[in-house]
């Protein structure tokens, strides 16, 4: 493998582009990389030598990406020197994630030297890429600076149910802070909110696009309120996230979910998303 620079980022984009879903957890941070004019990509390539065939971003989260026309057995030796950079460097990424096979392969090789907190082997990878079938909560709107106060909570607690620890750890939040801050100036943070017991304003439902490309845009982070659950607020809010947002970054919108929720799985099929592929994460 060899390590990916900016000289090599258009090349990288090129191969993402091939396959726009499954790749776009990995095409959008080299984006995000490359915006704020660093040279290193946080990635690795393959083969050393000659045009890409693989890639993998190897940042806070470990995310490989193959050519679709790639044969097996090239498949194979990619994802083997992805696991051999990971083993070598003691990579402490907090997952890893993407297209099911090539994660799964790649787990093969590095379960004996990390231990996973828990391995989701199967996440329908699903896709709207036209009006949803339902209506929209015209209450649904994008998250403004002034609203931070309400939505970091939020998300905090989101990520907490979600993968099993608090993102307020190790940083004390700052990290986290600012990866919403940064969603919410993006124009990618999307709030319903109504006021509480004493007035204040205080999130039912919210989603974000957690990674975007122009192909692309995947919806992370989605969260309705406990108290407001079971009353099909999601299916609204899903709605009018998928409106808002093909009309403002992409017109494919992306998610993948775990195949055991099968509350989330029947939401986004009533809101109009198919599966197209799996996903897979290793949570460590």
């Amino acid at each position: 493998m060899r390590f990916l620079g900016r000289a090599d980022l258009t090349e990288a984009l090129e191969l993402c582009a091939r396959n726009p879903v499954d790749s776009v957890l990995a095409a959008a941070r080299f984006i995000e990389l490359a915006a704020v004019r660093g040279n290193n990509l946080e990635g690795w390539g393959w083969p050393r030598n000659g045009p890409l065939q693989a890639i993998c971003w190897a940042g806070a989260n470990v995310v490989p990406v193959l050519a679709p026309d790639l044969p097996p057995a090239a498949a194979h030796r990619a994802l083997a020197a992805f696991a051999a950079q990971a083993i070598q460097t003691k990579n402490s990424s907090s997952s890893l994630v993407g297209e099911r096979r090539a994660v799964m392969e790649m787990w093969k090789h590095i379960s004996s030297t990390r231990t996973a907190r828990e391995v989701r082997d199967n996440q329908p990878s699903m896709i709207l890429d036209a009006a949803p079938h339902v209506g929209a909560n015209p209450q649904v709107r994008v998250s403004q600076p002034a609203d931070f106060d309400v939505v970091f909570p939020a998300c905090v607690a989101m990520f907490t149910e979600e993968v099993g620890y608090s993102p307020l750890g190790g940083d004390g939040g700052i990290s986290y802070a600012a990866r919403v801050r940064y969603l919410i100036a993006q124009g990618r943070s999307y709030i319903h909110t109504e006021p509480d017991e004493d007035g204040e304003p205080e999130v039912v439902f919210k989603a974000e696009v957690g990674a975007l490309t122009r192909q692309v845009a995947q919806i992370q982070g989605v969260w309705v309120a406990p108290k407001y659950r079971g009353e099909g607020r999601s299916i609204s809010g899903m709605a009018a996230v998928v409106e808002l947002v093909r009309s403002a970054h992409a017109p494919l919108v992306s998610l993948y979910v775990n195949d055991f929720n099968e509350t989330a799985l029947r939401t986004y099929r009533k809101v109009g998303f198919r599966q197209v592929g799996s996903y897979a994460t290793i949570l460590f």
